[in-house]
């Protein structure tokens, strides 16, 4: 897949102004994209990234721009970045950055602002950036001096890289972004930190408690994934025969068809996955922040015991008291612990549970009801899809089913947001995702609902040559929050609404589109729609009578079991 970018022109200046200083240190940090929207107080930062190696990506929103960066820095490790002009252009980035900073994952937002001599008095589109975007951000700086630029774009990428990763933000006036730099001030020189290791005493711990329990279970999180410990976790887990539970944001942290990947823990209802850690007598959790599921849902009394395996010491929390905090790499503590300790007997009881949800899942396989249940959905879409290729989940009733049957071989396979959980996500997400990813298989899974808030990104794929699949679930109306109601009022209210024509949305950009009438469709129109060289839609209207089915089916479940 080709990129289509413009030329770069132009020479070198022997003396640089701010925002080409700025531009020298996003290059020298690596970075590829920037998505944003161009505007009147960025002129000098849009000139310089024209004239230098990094790619800029014109969105249709600014939203839409900081859930690209937000996306890419999820997948890449390497913070995305994204830019907008003063005002409203920078309100608009908000809920992107702060989707990133929630969800951990590494974003530098860039915004204009007015000159400094004019923020004392009362002035168009002014509004105090800084201040705006520091409770989204682990840092927000403005450059009120050329001298102090290259400093403060380290900082930035240096705290929105490190663990846990989260959004920064620069803010710069637009005299301050003409002003010339001093002769040889440059970038600063980006530097990877040491990896640490666990203290023995605290491996030793780990194992001693390991050892002794009769029935532990993995809770995996996200930062085991940002961690790259799938492959030491997967061993650990297979080795000492311990069944793993996974938050949805760290879906495919070990392979589905392993033996010990139970289930995915995090919806609403109480499922299986609550039932395992009930019958537990220890709790690993490795990577595990609880901004993903809180331990007031799988720990309500405080009475779980509970070892912290994490690069980073756990929250503080009065129903997340680890017994045991090991501190360091997280595949070299798995590996240590594992080192020390032994266990023979199988978790039978959890293998049984395994047995009933894979039967569960399988029993949809054949239904060829329509409007399509979303098990049977999703069970076509993995059939489709390779173990390598990507599916975005957007936020709604639809991101519920994806967590509970959506099976992952591999980290990083299913990008759910479920820090922040923020509808809008999924277009410019699965946008990021092809762009960094062009051979595999990119799918975004949205609600009507969520699709209609950042479609208009649809039109930026087309124009950067960027082909990927969205597929809706059509019921026209906030299913997820008609869920809740139906479910404690026992009827609905205000969340209807209507939608267009989405097959003639889709050809009115010059996207493909395609509408599903049968269950026998599905599949076939993906695999159709995977061979187009532009984005394509694909319409299906789904049952979801079945969500408060499962809501009844899983009462019964966790009282009868």
């Amino acid at each position: 897949m080709e990129i289509k970018t413009i030329e770069k022109k132009g020479s070198k200046k022997t003396q640089l102004n701010t925002a080409e200083l700025l531009v020298q240190c996003l290059e020298e940090e690596g970075v590829e994209y920037i998505f944003g929207i161009p505007g009147e107080e960025n002129l000098e930062v849009m000139n310089a990234i024209y004239h230098s190696s990094i790619k800029f990506i014109t969105t249709r929103h600014e939203q839409g721009a900081a859930f690209m960066a937000d996306v890419y820095g999820r997948l890449t490790g390497k913070a995305g970045v994204c830019l907008s002009t003063l005002g409203p252009g920078a309100t608009n980035l908000v809920t992107g950055v702060a989707d990133a900073h929630s969800d951990g994952a590494p974003l530098v937002a860039i915004t204009g602002q007015v000159g400094t001599e004019r923020m004392h008095l009362t002035s168009h589109q002014f509004l105090d950036l800084c201040k705006m975007f520091e409770p989204i951000t682990k840092r927000s700086k403005m450059i009120v001096r050329p001298s102090t630029v290259n400093e403060i774009v380290r900082i930035a990428f240096k705290y929105a890289e490190s663990e846990k990763p989260g959004a920064c933000h620069i803010d710069l006036p637009v005299n301050i972004s003409k002003m010339k730099v001093d002769y040889g001030e440059k970038p600063l020189r980006k530097k990877l930190p040491p990896k640490e290791v666990a203290e023995i005493e605290t491996i030793e711990e780990a194992a001693a408690e390991i050892f002794k329990a009769k029935n532990p279970i993995i809770l995996a999180g996200s930062s085991a994934v940002r961690g790259n410990a799938s492959e030491a976790l997967t061993k650990f887990a297979t080795d000492l025969k311990i069944p793993v539970i996974m938050t949805m944001m760290s879906k495919g942290i070990i392979p589905c068809d392993n033996f010990y990947s139970i289930a995915t823990i995090g919806i609403p209802q109480k499922d299986y996955a609550n039932k395992l850690i009930e019958n537990s007598d220890l709790v690993i959790a490795v990577g595990y922040d609880i901004v993903e599921y809180g331990p007031s849902k799988w720990n309500p009394d405080g009475h779980v015991e509970i070892i912290h395996i994490d690069t980073r010491p756990a929250h503080i929390n009065k129903l997340y008291q680890p017994k045991v905090e090991v501190i360091g790499d997280i595949s070299e503590s798995l590996l240590n612990i594992k080192r020390r300790t032994t266990r023979k007997d199988e978790p039978e009881y959890a293998l049984e549970i395994r047995k009933k949800i894979q039967d569960e899942y399988e029993s949809y396989a054949d239904d060829m009801s329509f409007p399509m249940k979303p098990q049977k959905i999703l069970s076509d879409v993995r059939k489709v899809m390779g173990p390598d290729d990507i599916l975005v989940s957007d936020v709604g009733a639809h991101k519920m089913w994806i967590a509970r049957y959506y099976n992952c071989y591999k980290p990083n396979t299913c990008i759910i947001s479920n820090g922040f959980a923020t509808m809008g996500i999924g277009v410019p997400g699965a946008i990021a995702a092809k762009l960094i990813n062009p051979d595999k298989k990119v799918l975004t899974i949205t609600g009507d609902g969520g699709f209609m808030m950042n479609c208009q990104e649809i039109e930026t794929a087309i124009r950067i040559g960027v082909p990927f699949v969205t597929l809706i679930f059509n019921d026209s109306n906030y299913g997820l929050i008609k869920w809740k109601q139906l479910d404690q009022y026992g009827k609905s209210c205000y969340v209807d609404f209507t939608n267009p024509d989405f097959v003639k949305l889709a050809e009115s950009m010059n996207a493909k589109g395609y509408v599903i009438e049968k269950a026998e469709d599905l599949i076939p129109t993906l695999e159709e729609a995977f061979k187009q060289t532009v984005p394509a839609i694909v319409d299906c209207k789904v049952d979801y009578n079945e969500n408060v089915k499962l809501t009844r089916y899983l009462k019964e479940i966790c009282e009868n079991s």
